[in-house]
């Protein structure tokens, strides 16, 4: 038996469908707390935080460069508008995909080999979004930081109310990240899953196209009328099936008529 890398069936139906229904809470959750994060709800309010806590460089920098008729500074990745840009665009493919997903199995495309491919691509704009989000801070070399403070420490180290709540937006959009990787593994491991050799699944496919295509089949298939009907005195040997009726009738021939002449 030769394997097929495209045309490969899925091992677990069921457990497609269950990782789907996770991944449209997930989709939803992301699009919901980077939607509310764009373009700049909290972003530079927990980055000036930060700064007066001691934690990392303050949002100054770009004023300062201004001022001083400097080039701006390149702005740590974690404070930068363009994470923020990416993360809405990373939630509104995610669910573009998931939509193309769901009609694709639905219709018997959605092969694993492709799935490999995507699945891939949304682990590693998703594990960038990660990294992006609790990323290192190192432009101030007075306030160092490995790791932004809102994941690091809890959100309580901040007395200001308002910086709290900003903070656990925060923390709530990088668990939701964390928890679309996570489900995107999952899926990467169904997909493997399906691309591991599998005689059974191959051996299914030899029968089946055996049993459509060969002629032992379509003699098989032609005949299945003419079972089970009893002789009888009236016809003799040749019973009549609903398709001997239908071309007798075409050909003026009514059943039974030459036995009663």
């Amino acid at each position: 038996m030769a394997y097929k890398l495209l045309h490969r069936k899925w091992r677990s139906t069921r457990a497609m469908y269950y990782t789907m229904i996770a991944e449209l809470g997930g989709t939803v959750a992301v699009l919901v707390m980077f939607g509310i994060a764009q373009p700049d709800l909290y972003r530079t309010k927990l980055w000036r935080a930060g700064n007066e806590l001691g934690f990392n460089s303050s949002p100054n920098v770009i004023v300062w460069a201004y001022a001083n008729y400097e080039p701006q500074p390149t702005l740590p990745f974690v404070w930068s508008q363009t994470l923020t840009n990416f993360n809405v665009a990373i939630s509104v493919l995610s669910l573009f995909l998931l939509l193309t997903k769901l009609i694709a199995f639905i219709m018997h495309v959605w092969f694993p080999i492709v799935a490999t491919v995507i699945n891939f691509s949304l682990i590693t704009l998703y594990v960038t979004s990660i990294i992006g989000q609790a990323g290192p801070d190192h432009l101030d070399p007075t306030y160092p930081s490995s790791v932004a403070w809102y994941i690091a420490k809890p959100c309580t180290v901040a007395a200001n109310q308002s910086i709290q709540g900003s903070c656990r937006l925060a923390k709530g959009a990088f668990a939701a990240t964390c928890i679309m990787l996570g489900i995107y593994c999952i899926n990467m491991g169904l997909t493997i899953w399906a691309l591991m050799p599998n005689p059974a699944n191959d051996k299914v496919d030899d029968e089946d196209e055996d049993d459509t295509s060969s002629p032992a089949a379509l003699k098989k298939g032609s005949q299945w009328e003419m079972h089970g009907i009893p002789q009888t005195p009236k016809t003799g040997t040749v019973p009549y099936t609903p398709r001997t009726m239908a071309f007798n009738t075409l050909e003026r021939k009514l059943p039974l008529r030459n036995q009663y002449v």
